[in-house]
């Protein structure tokens, strides 16, 4: 009998063995080690050396590249002088919160001298994302692309390309970027805007005191079909992108396939990722990648300069060893909003999808600008002699201190926020009327969250204002998730008429949308993952202002409906 049992023994584990071999060899899942070190490093732009904090010394910092269903599992070590987070922005990060990375929402941060490893698993996404630093304003030279390619055995659902090339578009000052902030805090102004936009770290050559020779390039041949993957990380500004003389055939968007369009111009808020194929059908010769500000906002300063790349085919002609000029793009005026609209309304999902429903949460959010009445001893250098604020629903956000959200809803601590985020605007107004009451202009400040049940199928109105005549395209990212993108318009929303706008058909899957200027936008999700989550704009300064909010997903009924418990190293506050 004993001899039975052990060679049944022997059975189960060799049929175990098999199965794992056979598990492994058909999925292929890897992990990913890396090892993050935050540094201060001197970098030379635009004839200034100053010391910026990187990862590993690098300027972007490292491109990770895994495959759908890999894990990586990441070591960071701050050996920076300022408190840091990272984010690893669009992944669903499924039931581990405790990897998203906002600073006092899911984690406290990593001070100085200290660590923290981030394990999460690529679960069902396939394209391009990106990581960014997640505290202050340190994400201006802190961040990367994250490239997800598909499982070993798949493919991609176009021709596979000759190349893939990742295009970070970025913001550059020629002082530490936490300064800007720490003035613009004190003063309750605006901040000072960028020197430069970026490509890949470089200014390019249409700045002076930026070389040909330091602009970033790619060599191309002809007839070659390349692959663009652009990530928009861009601090304050979104961005018109053109390349002279090529179409863009739009193929993804925020690590989801498209439908396939064709365009001349792309408009990306910051956080948004657009990957495109590129035919070199020209004639041989050197042509400008180029990026200028898609400035929304009226009668505010803004970065008016151009970044650029270039495109070099191979053997393109040179007169006596001199070097052409590239051909440089039309890119449309900074204010030109028709742009903007055509090319989100292009973006679609490849075919009919499943809409989650029936819908049994119905939020209305406005988001937009407000202003704080100057205080005694106060320094007010906002409109009026006041300072600049933000809110959604009239809710100027406020990030905790003493605990980060996730720990404090883990543990079950009193007085850390509350759950009376409102779910409409607690005042109803002509949200993008001109001449909106100064009362209606001063938000309320508070840490407060909204709560879901595990599986409710939300539907999201985000309702822009006109606040202080400072109405503008704001790009709202939502953390953990991603959602359909039902529609997009001008004006106040309205259920009556708007409804029968909704594409109900193939709305794109996003986890940044543009909420037009003046305008509103109406999004779908599931609400399928536990935790805490955060929802903002995208534009830095207004997170700082307070334009932003925290999602809190009840557990479901069982171990995978549940959020994991926290890691040892997580750090302390």
């Amino acid at each position: 009998m004993e001899n039975l049992k052990s060679s049944l023994m022997h059975c189960l584990f060799c049929y175990f063995l098999l199965w794992l071999s056979f598990h492994f060899s058909y999925t292929n899942a890897e992990v990913h080690y890396h090892n993050f070190n935050i540094q201060a490093t001197p970098v030379k732009r635009l004839c200034k050396t100053h010391k910026i904090i990187t990862v590993n010394g690098q300027f972007p910092g490292p491109t990770l590249e895994v495959r759908n269903g890999d894990t990586l599992i990441i070591n960071v070590v701050n050996n920076a002088k300022y408190n840091i987070t990272i984010h690893w922005h669009g992944v669903r990060q499924m039931r581990t919160p405790w990897a998203d990375g906002p600073s006092y929402v899911t984690q406290c941060p990593i001070m100085p001298g200290g660590s923290y490893t981030y394990r999460f698993t690529i679960q069902d996404q396939e394209g391009t994302l990106w990581w960014h630093a997640h505290t202050s304003w340190l994400r201006a030279t802190v961040y990367g692309a994250l490239i997800i390619l598909p499982k070993e055995g798949s493919s991609y659902p176009f021709p596979k390309p000759h190349k893939e090339v990742p295009i970070m578009i970025g913001e550059w000052w020629n002082t530490n970027p936490l300064n800007v902030l720490r003035r613009s805090m004190i003063t309750g102004a605006a901040p000072n805007i960028s020197d430069a936009f970026t490509i890949n770290g470089q200014p390019g050559d249409l700045y002076n005191c930026s070389s040909n020779k330091e602009t970033f390039k790619i060599p191309v041949a002809a007839g070659e079909t390349i692959l663009l993957r652009f990530i928009n990380a861009a601090m304050n500004i979104e961005n018109y992108i053109a390349i002279a003389g090529h179409k863009m055939t739009v193929v993804a968007a925020d690590a989801s396939y498209t439908k396939p369009f064709t365009t001349t111009v792309m408009m990306m808020g910051p956080g948004q990722t657009t990957d495109v194929l590129v035919t070199m059908d020209q004639q041989p010769g050197r042509y400008y990648i180029a990026a200028r500000a898609y400035a929304s906002a009226q009668g505010v300063t803004f970065d008016n300069t151009t970044t650029t790349a270039i495109i070099e085919y191979n053997g393109y002609p040179s007169t006596g060893g001199q070097v052409p000029s590239p051909s440089l793009p039309n890119l449309p005026a900074f204010n030109d909003n028709s742009p903007a609209t055509a090319f989100s309304a292009g973006i679609r999902s490849p075919s009919r999808v499943k809409l989650p429903e029936p819908v049994n949460e119905h939020l209305f959010f406005t988001v937009g600008l407000g202003l704080f009445n100057c205080k005694p001893n106060q320094i007010c250098g906002g409109p009026n002699g006041s300072r600049f604020g933000a809110s959604m629903n009239n809710v100027s956000f406020v990030l905790p201190k003493r605990l980060s959200l996730l720990q404090a809803y883990y543990l079950s601590a009193p007085k850390v926020y509350t759950t009376d985020f409102p779910a409409y605007p607690p005042v109803q107004f002509d949200y993008t009327g001109n001449n909106i009451s100064r009362a209606l202009s001063q938000p309320v400040k508070g840490t407060k969250v909204y709560k879901l049940k595990y599986g409710s199928v939300v539907q999201l109105v985000l309702q822009g204002t006109n606040i202080a005549n400072a109405a503008e395209n704001h790009p709202m990212h939502l953390h953990g998730y991603h959602f359909y993108v039902l529609a997009q318009g001008f004006g106040n929303f309205n259920a009556a008429t708007d409804t029968a706008k909704f594409n109900l058909v193939d709305p794109p899957l996003r986890n940044t949308v543009g909420v037009p200027v003046n305008g509103w936008a109406v999004i779908r999700f599931v609400a399928d993952n536990p935790g805490v989550w955060f929802m903002h704009c995208h534009l830095d300064v207004h997170i700082t202002w307070g334009l932003s909010m925290v999602f809190l997903v009840e557990n479901g009924v069982g171990e995978l409906q549940t959020l994991e418990p926290p890691p040892v190293d997580l750090p302390r506050c």
